[in-house]
């Protein structure tokens, strides 16, 4: 794994044990399986990773002040936004840099909005 450029994050997916990391300053998402590495998302400044229940994968963009999620296997697509996506701000609907995510056992995101100094909750719907 010596190709990485600051790595930010790293999870590992219940399912096959594989490896999923934000790769930060090469702009990207990768798995690493069995020694194999797979891109999964380019063109992304990531900050960090979480996985839901139903292996959706969130994606925490620090400069387009956004969480966005894909379903795990399919990364053909720009992805949904969930949180944030409305330019950087204070506002509930934006996020200023956002960091950490992490879901509780109802299906909540919380987000660390780092700008704006809080912790935002959101509802996920599937």
């Amino acid at each position: 794994m010596n190709q990485l450029n600051h790595p930010t994050d790293v999870i590992v997916d219940p399912q096959n044990y594989s490896i999923i990391i934000a790769d930060y300053r090469n702009r990207r998402v990768i798995q690493w399986l069995n020694q194999n590495q797979q891109i999964l998302i380019t063109d992304i400044d990531c900050a960090r990773l979480t996985m839901d229940k139903n292996r959706f994968l969130y994606v925490s963009d620090y400069k387009k002040n956004e969480v966005k999620r894909w379903k795990m296997g399919e990364y053909d697509n720009e992805g949904i936004v969930v949180a944030g996506g409305n330019g950087q701000g204070s506002q509930s609907n934006q996020l200023g840099s956002p960091r950490g995510l992490s879901f509780d056992d109802e299906g909540n995101l919380y987000v660390a909005d780092d700008w704006n100094h809080r912790i935002q909750k959101f509802e996920i719907v599937l």
